[in-house]
């Protein structure tokens, strides 16, 4: 991280106030998490989500505002940044992958994910492709950072208990598994485009990912063996000291698989967090319960090292083919790309038109985006600033929607009535399908910790 403080004399409140670029960092923290505490009813009843509020934060502190925080995209901060977050959110989100869950309710969220996620990345390249001069690279890289969904912008649609429960579950599961899954093409096209990579496809796929996955299994099913079991976890091990220990699996699994023959340390903590979820469900839930606060922060030096990196001069340095590659992304890709995933499912015309449009783009794409930028790729800002556009927009689009879309739906599955999942156009499986401590926000819609919009579980978790 370069200097903070802008030592301009146009900015006298600054001069006045001379800081490190540490102190300025842990003053505008200790802000943001205060101001974030304090408005949080205010943005629950609003369109906003917090989310949206600390990357507007970060644009007015940042190169496009007040510049009070002057980061190096290109600097080892970013990329340490981003490299942590993902470890964070990967461990988290393959924990939150249940064996019940996965063998009674897996169609429509396989469909999305094997079908609706490549599908999406292809329209998306194939648009970036005509309407800008970036190769068919750097265009399927643009695709591959916008094809994870994230429900922290629309937490009204998992939240909702009257929106029929096999919608909500499809939508949370999909944006859980999403983000593992879009991670090889964005190191593998990234990699590609570096100006000092030898990449070879045929040696990422067998180094780097099948290291990353052999890593994975491994350390992840030996994490559950060690661990004691029953009546002697609960008499050697206190409940707080469970959730350190998934956090440090988590990041041994990370620091092992990067060690040589250099595996892929994220593909094995995602890998690592799926066996270990599966094997040891009552883990899941310490780490759920504890280790909250620690991803939030993450979350939020995310949001506003994101914000700060944007300036609204450059957003639209492509023009309007910038925004035709936005307006595809959020209108047309999605939704061709659901259409023909859920085809034959016997979901009917408006619960696919819901889940089309409720795949915004949110901590999965601005984290990607912020490795991407830190490597320091030839069009590197250009597809970060595509990237960051497709963002702010669905802030505002999905964060103005979730409310309205998710009644219209409700009232058009029940009436006046309480919720009936019956009507959704495709078997439910039963609420007890759902184990207890689980994260998904289907099945915990009405309880739990709430999230600046009164969201629960994963969705509030996730931003």
């Amino acid at each position: 991280m370069r200097t903070l403080v802008d030592p301009s004399p146009r900015r006298s409140v600054w001069d006045c106030t001379p800081m490190t670029s540490y102190e300025t960092a842990a003053t505008v923290l200790g802000a943001l998490l205060v101001g974030g505490a304090l408005l949080s009813g205010i943005a629950r009843r609003s369109f906003l989500s917090l989310t949206a509020v600390f990357v507007l934060v970060g644009v007015m502190l940042g190169q496009g505002g007040l510049e009070v925080l002057d980061i190096d995209p290109r600097s080892d901060f970013v990329k340490d940044l981003a490299l942590t977050a993902l470890v964070l959110i990967l461990f988290r989100d393959g924990l939150e992958v249940e064996a019940e869950m996965l063998q009674k309710a897996w169609h429509l969220p396989l469909r999305k994910l094997v079908l609706a996620m490549p599908i999406t990345c292809g329209i998306v390249a194939v648009t970036t492709k005509a309407l800008t001069d970036l190769t068919w690279t750097e265009s399927f890289l643009v695709g591959a950072l916008l094809s994870p969904t994230d429900p922290v912008l629309s937490s009204s649609v998992v939240t909702n208990p009257r929106v029929p429960r096999v919608i909500r579950h499809s939508l949370n599961l999909e944006s859980g598994l999403n983000d593992g899954l879009a991670l090889p093409p964005v190191l593998a096209l990234t990699a590609a485009l570096s100006a000092d990579s030898d990449f070879v496809w045929w040696k990422f796929v067998l180094q780097d990912l099948t290291l990353g996955v052999g890593y994975g299994l491994v350390v992840g099913y030996l994490a559950s063996r060690v661990l004691p079991r029953g009546d002697r976890l609960e008499e050697s091990i206190p409940a707080h000291q469970r959730a350190l220990y998934a956090l440090g699996v988590a990041f041994l699994t990370y620091g092992l698989t990067t060690l040589p023959p250099h595996g892929n340390g994220v593909i094995a903590v995602f890998v690592c967090a799926i066996v270990l979820g599966i094997r040891r469900p009552d883990i899941r839930h310490y780490f759920e319960a504890r280790s909250d606060d620690i991803i939030e922060i993450v979350k939020l030096g995310v949001f506003v090292v994101f914000g700060s990196l944007l300036a609204f001069d450059t957003l639209l340095d492509d023009g309007w083919a910038a925004v035709g590659v936005v307006a595809v992304t959020l209108l047309i890709a999605r939704t061709v790309a659901v259409w023909i995933a859920l085809a034959g499912t016997g979901v009917d015309r408006a619960e696919k038109g819901f889940m089309a449009w409720f795949g915004p783009k949110g901590v999965a794409t601005m984290t990607f985006s912020l490795l991407v930028l830190s490597e320091g790729i030839p069009e590197g800002e250009r597809i970060f600033n595509l990237a960051a556009l497709a963002v702010l927009c669905s802030i505002v689009a999905h964060g103005a929607s979730d409310t309205p879309g998710a009644e219209w739906l409700a009232r058009r599955s029940s009436g006046a009535a309480p919720p009936a999942p019956e009507q959704s156009g495709t078997p439910t499986p039963p609420e007890s399908d759902v184990p207890a401590g689980s994260g998904s926000a289907a099945g915990a819609a009405g309880e739990g910790r709430q999230d600046g919009r009164g969201g629960t579980s994963r969705t509030a978790r996730r931003g």
